[in-house]
């Protein structure tokens, strides 16, 4: 339920819309009544408040916003005193990546590769200050009409040099089923090489229309990611060349250090393109022999040994 209608005042702000409910907290389009611009304020919702694991988490994400100051990056503001818990941030004009994705499907690949290498810089940016984002995602980028980005809402982004904190549910740890790395799924903790990896999912997803792994339920999807390689882009998109889909499989890679080790590795071979070379990946791949049989040795491992165990049980109970 929202705390504020539009026309309320918070302090010297005036409350103009409501922009977004979230689990967490309610986000606003607001006034400065002092200097006339528009902000956004992000309300904690009350039983957040009255949690010290979830309330410290918010208080992260008002410091990281602060201590960030890049033009892909949206801002927080430094406030002074407040009657109540809230942050104020950039107010950020345009689209969710989400919504034009939605709207457009796949998009053109000079489009989509020059959206991946602004996103590419704003991480590189928060990566060289310690902040690994851990919620990469469309709908947690902003693009404006001249397709310049802002990444937004770092609820559960993480400071290298900051205590682990307890986590009180499942999707607060792992993040969103489609775009979370093999490691988080795993229970790690999470590093810049996992927001790479969700970065490239989003690339995949602007340059297929769809995302690599997808399932029943978001259990079916994390173990997909877990067990399988994506499938090659180019069976979905012709247009893709092959530079272009190695630059994916390495932002793709299971095991973390396979992948791009920083983002600024990407952002260079996003920029060359034509210098990327372009690596075997031979039974790797889905659909080949070595992996068809690694599945039907699981399989039927799963299916053996519990026949076995009971044979077992049953000839020792004879004697």
């Amino acid at each position: 339920m929202s705390t504020f209608a539009p026309g309320d005042s918070l302090d010297h702000y005036r409350i103009d819309s409501i922009v977004a409910h979230t689990q967490m907290s309610t986000l606003y389009k607001a006034t400065d009544l002092n200097s006339g611009k528009e902000l956004a304020i992000k309300v904690p919702n009350p039983e957040l408040e009255s949690d010290p694991v979830l309330l410290e988490r918010f208080r992260r994400e008002e410091e990281i916003g602060r201590q960030l100051d890049h033009p892909g990056i949206v801002r927080a503001f430094q406030n002074e005193e407040r009657s109540r818990l809230y942050m104020t941030v950039e107010w950020v004009q345009g689209r969710l990546l989400r919504t034009i994705l939605n709207e457009e499907g796949k998009l053109a690949i000079d489009r989509a590769s020059a959206l991946a290498y602004r996103i590419c810089d704003a991480l590189d940016y928060m990566h060289k200050h310690g902040i690994v984002h851990r919620d990469l995602k469309p709908e947690n980028i902003m693009v404006d009409k001249d397709d310049q980005i802002k990444l937004i809402d770092f609820g559960i982004a993480m400071k290298e040099d900051a205590r682990r904190l307890t986590f009180v549910n499942v999707s607060s740890l792992l993040g969103t089923p489609d775009y979370i790395s093999p490691e988080q799924v795993k229970g790690a903790r999470g590093d810049q090489r996992s927001d790479i990896y969700s970065m490239g999912i989003i690339f995949y997803e602007m340059l297929t229309g769809r995302v690599p792994f997808i399932g029943s339920n978001p259990l079916a999807v994390l173990n997909e990611r877990v067990l399988n390689d994506v499938k090659p882009p180019r069976d979905l998109n012709p247009e893709i060349s092959p530079e272009l889909e190695e630059i994916l499989y390495r932002a793709l890679e299971r095991v973390p250090r396979h992948r791009y080790a920083t983002a600024s590795e990407m952002m260079w071979d996003l920029e060359h393109q034509e210098q990327v070379g372009v690596e075997p990946r031979g039974e790797r791949l889905p659909g080949k022999n070595s992996r068809s049989r690694k599945k039907i040795l699981l399989y039927s491992a799963l299916v053996v040994v519990p026949v076995l165990l009971f044979v077992l049980i049953l000839i020792l109970a004879r004697k």
